[in-house]
């Protein structure tokens, strides 16, 4: 079991987060995916047609997080939320990019519903996983750079379990150890808001959305929620 935890310091900090925590067990990566391939599809055909535009900075989502990110030291227009990436890099190039079912279907509800997520396998998570400021000493492999190790500046809020970050910058960037592949059977998947009295109600309907892909294709699936007011909860 592993357990999920906001930090006191950050929930001092940030009193209106919500997270969502949305789990997959016994999760199918190596079979299609239709649901979430129609998706993406119909997402980018939205974009093309002009009928959809993915989140800018005068989004008031995307600039909670700006103005959360430069209150822990991060520049967010050199070191970008993950959502506002994704969602510039999408209206660049007219396509959001494939990587796996798992990994496609949280882009396409986190670029659609304009809120940060990520995932982490929890077969490759050591002990419990805490959202907190980092102290300065941690280590952190970035996605796709197995052999570069990086050290987190004390102040910048990090998940992190036993043996590293598993998150920079909240949720500029997820670590190697953890990224979720084909193989991956057991996933925490993860979508935040910092104006839970705002967007809650968004925050649900995109948890509902990202459960009902992962559905067909795993053996269980939950969702949880961290806040302050509700600052841990076993998986």
């Amino acid at each position: 079991m592993t357990t999920f935890r906001i930090s006191p310091a950050v929930a001092d900090a940030f009193p209106d987060t919500l997270i969502a925590v949305v789990t997959a067990a016994g999760l199918r990566g190596h079979e299609p995916w239709p649901a979430t391939t129609a998706a993406l599809k119909d997402l980018e055909e939205e974009l093309a047609a002009g009928t959809w535009q993915p989140a800018d900075e005068s989004d008031p989502r995307i600039e909670a997080w700006h103005t959360a990110y430069r209150s822990f030291g991060t520049n967010p227009r050199r070191i970008r939320p993950s959502v506002d990436a994704l969602g510039r890099r999408l209206a660049k190039k007219g396509a959001l990019p494939r990587i796996n079912p798992a990994v496609d279907s949280y882009n396409g509800v986190s670029v659609r519903h304009r809120l940060p997520a990520g995932a982490f396998d929890l077969d490759h998570v050591t002990g419990d996983v805490e959202i907190r400021p980092a102290d300065g000493t941690e280590t952190f492999t970035p996605l796709g750079e197995p052999d570069t190790v990086e050290s987190p500046k004390a102040g910048e809020i990090v998940y992190t379990d036993s043996t590293g970050v598993l998150t920079r910058h909240w949720n500029h960037r997820d670590a190697h150890r953890t990224r979720v592949t084909e193989d991956s059977t057991r996933v925490a998947f993860v979508l935040e808001t910092l104006h839970a009295p705002r967007d809650g109600h968004l925050l649900e309907t995109a948890a509902g959305e990202l459960r009902g892909l992962l559905a067909e294709h795993s053996a269980h699936s939950t969702v949880h929620y961290l806040s302050p007011a509700r600052p841990r909860v076993a998986l």
